[in-house]
């Protein structure tokens, strides 16, 4: 069991961002590269008339270019250009491209220069899912475009923030991150990337709140970021003439590491996750203020512990309970002896109290 100090709260906030989750891979946009299914659009221009494209008689002509019908990338990544013939261009940017279609046509083109744009963009793109109001792939923007950009595209997420979670797949790799993780560490609004997959669900944080509080049960947390003092106010505070204010208890699950920064000993627990019991004691002034800054986790369990008067309380009822049983038969012979005497008229009756005899 720890007794919540200082050094307690400063210690599980500096761990707070890693428990939150965050996004390694934090590199800026990607260059749009073709990719199958592309269509795009290809001008070819020449230095003058009476070249490969360009007819001799340019009059009838508006420049010295010729623009191709436009060009799907095929199965194999290919486009294919006139004289040129087939030429790749999946997984190259339209710069590449151009240069491609320039080096094919140099030697039989006059001076030729190409322009290469995207028509149809199928390729490059990511998908949004799960609960949003609008579902989908969509195409990336070549000016890069961020996560909360993204999701707003996809319409937002369907529930409130902080009961969104946010699941992020990159090259078969996941990381999971509450949404309200994504808002609050401007770091982890990461660019998006072509192939990505966005997958927000709905899963309400909620503590346990028992013993002498005025409420029990599970109670959600309906906001981001609650305190430990805030999470007793939600169970309706301790109760005054039942709980103890130096005995309210935090049941909670600490990574390995922190366990020991705590000075737990560890050694008695395998895997990665230990046990650990906070205990706060609401009667030193500073526990108000320790209580503002414990930070309240998902599934936690908050037990606040009867008054030792109150045990006492409890143990003097069930005496009188024992002793009430036993009496009870006493009273009903007493009861039933008295009124037979009175029924036959013998006029007087003895009388039995408690345990001791009398007239």
């Amino acid at each position: 069991m720890i007794e919540t100090t200082r050094r307690a709260p400063r210690s599980l906030v500096q761990r707070a961002r890693h428990r939150e989750g965050e996004f390694a891979d934090r590199r800026g946009p990607q260059s749009i590269r073709f990719g199958i299914g592309d269509v795009l659009g290809i001008t070819i221009f020449e230095s003058g008339a009476g070249g490969l494209f360009i007819p001799a008689e340019t009059a009838v002509r508006q420049g010295n270019y010729v623009t191709l019908p436009p060009q799907e990338v095929d199965v194999q990544g290919n486009i294919s250009v006139p004289y040129a013939g087939a030429l790749r261009a999946q997984g190259r940017t339209a710069i590449e491209v151009q240069a491609a279609i320039v080096d094919a046509l140099k030697d039989i083109a006059l001076k030729p220069q190409a322009v290469v744009s995207l028509v149809s963009q199928r390729a490059s793109s990511f998908s949004v899912l799960g609960d949003v109001r609008g579902a989908g792939r969509f195409p990336v923007i070549p000016s890069g475009e961020r996560l909360l950009e993204a999701i707003a595209r996809a319409g937002g997420p369907t529930f409130p923030g902080n009961e969104s979670w946010v699941v992020f797949e990159r090259n078969k790799r996941r990381v999971l991150v509450p949404f309200g993780a994504i808002v609050d560490v401007p770091a982890n609004n990461i660019f998006v990337r072509p192939n990505d997959i966005i997958y927000i669900y709905r899963e309400p944080q909620t503590f346990l709140a028992f013993g002498a509080s005025g409420r029990q049960g599970q109670i959600p947390f309906e906001a981001w970021r609650v305190s430990l003092a805030e999470a007793v106010a939600k169970a309706n505070g301790l109760t005054d003439i039942q709980a103890d204010p130096g005995a309210v208890f935090l049941y909670r699950g600490e990574p390995r590491e922190v366990a020991v920064e705590l000075g737990v000993d560890v050694s008695r627990f395998d895997g990665p996750i230990v046990p650990v019991i906070y205990n706060l004691d609401l009667r030193d002034p500073a526990g108000y203020f320790l209580a503002s800054k414990f930070e309240i986790r998902n599934k936690d369990v908050i037990y606040v512990s009867n008054a030792s008067s109150v045990e006492v309380s409890k143990f003097l009822t069930y005496v009188r309970l024992v002793i009430g049983t036993i009496n009870d038969p006493i009273y009903t012979a007493i009861n039933i002896y008295t009124l037979k005497a009175l029924v036959q008229g013998t006029g007087t009756a003895n009388v039995l109290i408690g345990a001791t005899g009398g007239k």
